[in-house]
C-alpha cells in the first residue's frame, strides 16, 4: 500500500511539474510576441500619400540589332580566281567588280559556238532557197533551221555562263572576311566572304500577345545598346501576321538609320515600345513592393495598422513602377520597413 501510494505521488508531483513549465513556456512566448509587437510599433516606418499623375505608359523589352542587308558570296560556277578586287573591311559599291573567275574555257566554247552558228545560219538560208524552188522536203528545210537555232541558243548558254565569271556586289555595303585567295580553286559550296549593309540597321523584338493591337506600321521606338549612353530611334515597318503559339509573343521589325555605324549587328538592345498616356497612374517607390507566389503585395496604413494587399503592376521608371489594379488614389503606401511588418501590425507612419 506504501509503495502504490508513493508511485500515485509521483505521478502527480510530475504533471504539477510539467503543468508550471508549460505555463512558463506560455508567457515567455507571449512576453517575446510582445516585446517584437513593441518593437514593431517603435521602429521607423516611412510611407508617403499616393495621388494620380499623367505618366507614358511604355513597355519594355529585349531586342537584337540585325544588318539591313546580308549576304554569303559564292560563285554560280567553278574555276580559278584570276582577280580579287575587293580589301577585307573595306566598302564597296553596288554592282562593283568583286571576284573575276578564269574563263579561258568558255571564251573558246563560246568561239566554236559562233563558228557552228555561222555555218548552221548559212544552210538554213541554203534550205529557205531550195525549198522555195521545191527542191527539197518541208522537213529537210525544218531540221536545218532547228539546227540553226540550237548553235544560236547554244551562244547564248556559253554567254550566260561568261557573265557568271564575274562576281558582282548586289547592294553597297561592306565585305567582312575573305576566305579565299588569289590564284583558288572555288565551286558554288565555297564560303567567299559576307557583304553587309549596315547603313541602316533592322531592330527586331516581339510584343506579348496582350498588347498586339497597339503594334502599327510606323510608330517610332526607343531603344539603348550596351557601351553607350545614347539613345536611338527605330520606326516599325513590319509586323509578323500571327503570334507564334510557343512564346505567345509578335515578332515586330523596325528600321533606324546607321550612317554613322554606331550601331552593331547581333548586340542586344533594350527597346522602350510606346503604350500612351495614362492620366491618373499610380506610382510607388520599387522597395514598397513585395513579391510574393502569386504576384506581388504591398503594406498600407489603415485605421492605424498594416494593412497588406495584392497589386498588378505595369511599366516602370529607374525608381517608381507604375501599379494598374489593387490600390487606390489617397492610400497611404508603407515605403520603407516593410519586410518586418505583418497585417494588421500597429505602425507610426512619417510620410515623406
Amino acid at each position: 500500500m506504501t509503495k502504490r501510494f508513493a508511485t500515485v505521488f509521483i505521478v502527480i508531483v510530475l504533471i504539477i511539474a510539467g503543468l508550471v513549465t508549460y505555463r512558463l513556456i506560455e508567457n515567455s512566448e507571449k512576453d517575446a510576441e510582445n516585446a517584437l509587437s513593441q518593437r514593431r510599433v517603435d521602429s521607423k516606418i516611412y510611407g508617403m500619400v499616393v495621388t494620380g499623375k499623367p505618366f507614358s505608359d511604355f513597355l519594355s523589352l529585349s531586342g537584337s540589332i540585325e544588318p539591313n542587308e546580308v549576304i554569303g558570296l559564292r560563285s554560280e560556277i567553278s574555276g580559278i580566281v584570276e582577280e580579287l578586287n575587293f580589301s577585307e573591311g573595306g566598302n564597296v559599291s553596288k554592282g562593283q567588280l568583286l571576284i573575276k573567275i578564269n574563263d579561258a574555257e568558255l571564251k573558246a566554247q563560246l568561239a566554236q559556238a559562233k563558228t557552228a552558228n555561222s555555218l548552221a545560219e548559212e544552210n538554213e538560208r541554203r534550205a529557205k532557197l531550195l525549198l522555195e524552188k521545191e527542191a527539197i522536203s518541208q522537213e529537210e528545210y525544218d531540221i536545218a533551221s532547228a539546227d540553226y537555232r540550237t548553235t544560236e541558243s547554244q551562244i547564248q548558254l556559253i554567254a550566260a555562263q561568261l557573265t557568271k565569271t564575274a562576281i558582282r556586289a548586289p547592294f553597297s555595303g561592306t565585305i567582312g572576311l575573305r576566305n579565299i585567295s588569289q590564284g583558288s580553286y572555288i565551286t558554288p559550296t565555297t564560303d567567299i566572304a559576307q557583304l553587309v549593309d549596315v547603313s541602316k540597321v533592322k531592330l527586331e523584338f516581339a510584343i506579348p500577345e496582350r498588347y498586339a493591337a497597339e503594334v502599327k506600321n510606323g510608330i517610332s521606338v526607343r531603344f539603348t545598346v550596351q557601351g553607350t549612353n545614347a539613345a536611338f530611334t527605330a520606326k516599325i515597318y513590319a509586323v509578323e501576321p500571327l503570334v507564334e503559339t510557343a512564346t505567345r509573343t509578335l515578332r515586330v521589325r523596325a528600321l533606324a538609320d546607321n550612317r554613322d555605324s554606331r550601331l552593331i549587328p547581333g548586340t542586344f538592345a533594350n527597346v522602350i515600345f510606346p503604350l500612351g498616356t495614362i492620366e491618373n497612374g499610380l506610382l510607388v517607390p520599387a522597395e514598397a513592393l513585395i513579391p510574393i507566389q502569386n504576384g506581388k503585395k504591398i503594406f498600407i496604413k489603415k485605421d492605424g495598422v498594416a494593412k497588406e494587399i495584392l497589386v498588378e503592376t505595369g511599366a516602370r521608371t529607374d525608381a517608381d513602377v507604375l501599379v494598374s489594379k489593387g490600390l487606390n488614389e489617397g492610400d497611404t503606401v508603407l515605403t520603407s520597413g516593410v519586410m518586418s511588418l505583418r497585417d494588421g501590425s500597429p505602425v507610426h507612419v512619417t510620410l515623406r
